[in-house]
C-alpha cells in the first residue's frame, strides 16, 4: 500500500451480512393495509427507472443502492411493517435489503409474495412514471372538481394582446428557470395562496397558473379557487408541454420571482382563506406540547416544515425537515412511504401549511397543523440533516495522491481504476477523468465493464455512498479471486474539485447503465414530441387507473 493513502482504519467489514429467510406477506394482506390505512411501508428496491416502468400505486422507491443513507429518515419507525420487492437481471433484490434493514434495526420486514410478478398475478394495478399518487389525484381533483384550463393557444393569445394576466408557475424555481412561459413569474405551489395578491391586486387580472405537464398547474389553480380568490384562475392546460406541443416557445434562465414582503392586510385575508380550507377538509390541529401525545411507539409521525428552503434553513423547530408545500403534495410518496402515518406541518404564516394540509387530507392522510408556536422556536439552523448509521471504516486517499497515482494509470491502466458511485447526472456533469459511472447495487456487474486493475478507488459527491460501495466493490472482487486494494476518495467528486483540479464531462465510460434515474418526459425541450404526448395520454388515464386499484382514499372537497 503507497504511503499516500490513509492506513490509520481496520480492513473493510463485509458488505453483506447473512441473509437469513425472508418471511413473506400475501399480496391480500399488503392490499387489507391499504385499505384499512394502517401503517405499511411498500418498497420498491430497484433503481429509478426501472421503478417507473410499472409499480403499485402506493409503492415507494427506496434503491438498494442508498438503503443506509435513506431508510432511518424515510422510515423513522423501525417496527414500521416494511415489505419488500425489485430484481435485477433476474437476481432477487429482497434478501440482501432485508439483511442491511435488520442490520439497521427494522424487525417486520418482509418479501412481498411473488414480487411484482406476483402482484400482477394477484390482479393487482400497476402505474408507470413517479409520484404516482400525486400526479394520480392531480387527475382526480380536475376530474372532480372540473378545474378550470386553457389550452396553450388562448393563452398565448392572451399575452400577445397586452390583456390584464399574470403567469405563474408553481414549480420549483430551479424547473422554472430551466424552462418557463415567457413572462411568467416563479411562485411554488405553497405560495400561491399567500402572495398572489401581491402579485395580481386587481381582482379582474386574470391568474394562469402552469407546470411541467398537468399536475402543479390543477393544484394549484384549484388551491386559488378553494381559497375563494376573486379574480378569474385557470389553468394552463398541460403546462410547458402543451406549449411546446403547440409550437410555441419557451423562455429560458428567467429570473422573476413573487414579492417577498406579503402587505399585512393581504397576509391575515389568506390566513383566513387558507385556514377555512383546511376546516373544509378536515384537517387537524395540534401544539408543541401534545405532540408526544401524538407520537407513541407505534405511530409513524413525519414533521415536515412547508416553507421556503432559504426559510428552513434560517431557522426551524427540532427535528422538523424541509419539504415546501408545493413538492410536498407534489412528492409525497418519497417525503412520506409509511402509508397510514401522521403528518405534521409548520410554517410561519399560517397560510402554506393550511393549504398543504388541505391537499394531503384530501389524499387521504391524517394530518395536523402545528399552531402556537413562538417564532423563537424556529431556532435550528442550517439544511436537515438526515439520521444515518455510521459509516464503514474505510481505506482512503487524497485527492493530491490519487491525481498522482492516475498520471501512472496513463502509462498503466492497470495501476488503478476509479468508479464514480453519484448519480448519473451528477457523473455526467463532472467527474474525476477516467472514472467510470457505476450503480452501486450493481457492482459486480460494473465489474466485468471496468479493466482489471490492481487498486480501485470508489468515489461519489460527497464520498458517503462511496463508502457503503466499497464494502460491496471488495465483495465482488474477493469473489473473483482478486486481491486488488480498495480505497474511497476522500471527500469525494467535491474535494476533487475544491482541490482545483480538472474535472472530465460526459457519459463515456458507464460500467453500468444509467437506470438510476428515469427521464421525464416533461424535464426539458429535448425529449421527443411523442414522448411529451405519450405522457399527457397517460396522465389522462389515471382516473381510470384509480379505479381498477381502489386502495387511494381519494376525496375532494
Amino acid at each position: 500500500m503507497s504511503d499516500t493513502s490513509t492506513l490509520d482504519r481496520p480492513p473493510l467489514a463485509p458488505a453483506s451480512p447473512a441473509a437469513p429467510q425472508v418471511p413473506e406477506l400475501p399480496v391480500a394482506a399488503v392490499r387489507q393495509a391499504l385499505l384499512d390505512r394502517t401503517e405499511i411501508a411498500l418498497l420498491d428496491l430497484r433503481e429509478e427507472d426501472p421503478y417507473a416502468q410499472e409499480h403499485p400505486l402506493w409503492a415507494a422507491n427506496l434503491p438498494l443502492s442508498r438503503l443506509e443513507l435513506d431508510a432511518w429518515d424515510r422510515i423513522p419507525r423501525r417496527d414500521t411493517l416494511v415489505v419488500l420487492f425489485g430484481t435485477h437481471d433476474g437476481h432477487d433484490l429482497v434478501p440482501l435489503a432485508a439483511a442491511r434493514l435488520a442490520a439497521l434495526g427494522y424487525t417486520r420486514v418482509h418479501a412481498l409474495a411473488g414480487g411484482l410478478e406476483g402482484w400482477k398475478t394477484a390482479g393487482g394495478e400497476v402505474f408507470r412514471d413517479v409520484n404516482v399518487p400525486s400526479k394520480s389525484f392531480g387527475e382526480w381533483v380536475e376530474h372532480h372538481r372540473h378545474t378550470p384550463s386553457l389550452p396553450a393557444e388562448e393563452v398565448q393569445a392572451l399575452i400577445d394582446g397586452r390583456a390584464d394576466v399574470v403567469v405563474v408557475d408553481a414549480r420549483r424555481f430551479d424547473e422554472y428557470r430551466t424552462m418557463s412561459i415567457p413572462g411568467a413569474t416563479s411562485v411554488p405551489g405553497a405560495e400561491l395562496v399567500l402572495r398572489i395578491a401581491e402579485l395580481a391586486p386587481d381582482p379582474k387580472t386574470r391568474v394562469i397558473v402552469n407546470c411541467a405537464g398537468r399536475t402543479r398547474s390543477i393544484i394549484g389553480t384549484q388551491s386559488l379557487v378553494n381559497a375563494g380568490i376573486p379574480n378569474p384562475v385557470a389553468a394552463l392546460r398541460n403546462g410547458t408541454i402543451g406549449w411546446l406541443l403547440a409550437g410555441q416557445t419557451l423562455d429560458h434562465g428567467a429570473e422573476r420571482r413573487a414579492p417577498s414582503v406579503v402587505q399585512a392586510h393581504t397576509a391575515a385575508t389568506a390566513r383566513q382563506r387558507a385556514q377555512a380550507v383546511a376546516d373544509r377538509a378536515g384537517v387537524r390541529r395540534t401544539t408543541l406540547a401534545d405532540l408526544p401525545a401524538l407520537s407513541p411507539a407505534d405511530r409513524t409521525v413525519y414533521r415536515l416544515d412547508v416553507r421556503t428552503p432559504e426559510e428552513y434553513e434560517a431557522g426551524h423547530l427540532p427535528g422538523f425537515a424541509s419539504a415546501p408545500g408545493g413538492q410536498l403534495v407534489q412528492e409525497t410518496d418519497h417525503h412520506a412511504p409509511v402509508r397510514g402515518a401522521r403528518i405534521v406541518l409548520d410554517d410561519s404564516d399560517g397560510v402554506r401549511a393550511p393549504m398543504t394540509a388541505s391537499w394531503l387530507a384530501q389524499m387521504g392522510w391524517e394530518v395536523y397543523l402545528l399552531e402556537g408556536v413562538d417564532a423563537a422556536g424556529r431556532s435550528t439552523a442550517g439544511a436537515w440533516k438526515k439520521p444515518q448509521p455510521d459509516t464503514p471504516a474505510v481505506r482512503t486517499v487524497n485527492p493530491v495522491a490519487l491525481a498522482g497515482w492516475l498520471e501512472v494509470a496513463r502509462q498503466d491502466p492497470a495501476a488503478v481504476q476509479v468508479l464514480d458511485f453519484t448519480n448519473s447526472a451528477n457523473h455526467v456533469m463532472g467527474h474525476v477523468p477516467g472514472a467510470w459511472f457505476a450503480i452501486r447495487a450493481q457492482v459486480a456487474d460494473a465489474l466485468r465493464a471496468v479493466p482489471a486493475a490492481r487498486r480501485y478507488v470508489a468515489t461519489c459527491g460527497s464520498s458517503l455512498l462511496a463508502r457503503f460501495a466499497a464494502q460491496d466493490l471488495r465483495e465482488a472482487l474477493d469473489a473473483l479471486g482478486s486481491d486488488a486494494e480498495v480505497l474511497v476518495l476522500e471527500g469525494g467528486n467535491a474535494a476533487w474539485a475544491a482541490a482545483g483540479l480538472p474535472l472530465e464531462a460526459g457519459d463515456a465510460r458507464l460500467a453500468t447503465p444509467r437506470t438510476d434515474r428515469y427521464r421525464r418526459p416533461y424535464e426539458g425541450t429535448d425529449a421527443p414530441r411523442s414522448a411529451m404526448q405519450a405522457y399527457l395520454d397517460w396522465e389522462f388515464g389515471l382516473v381510470a387507473q384509480l379505479g381498477r386499484d381502489g386502495t387511494h382514499h381519494f376525496q375532494v372537497i
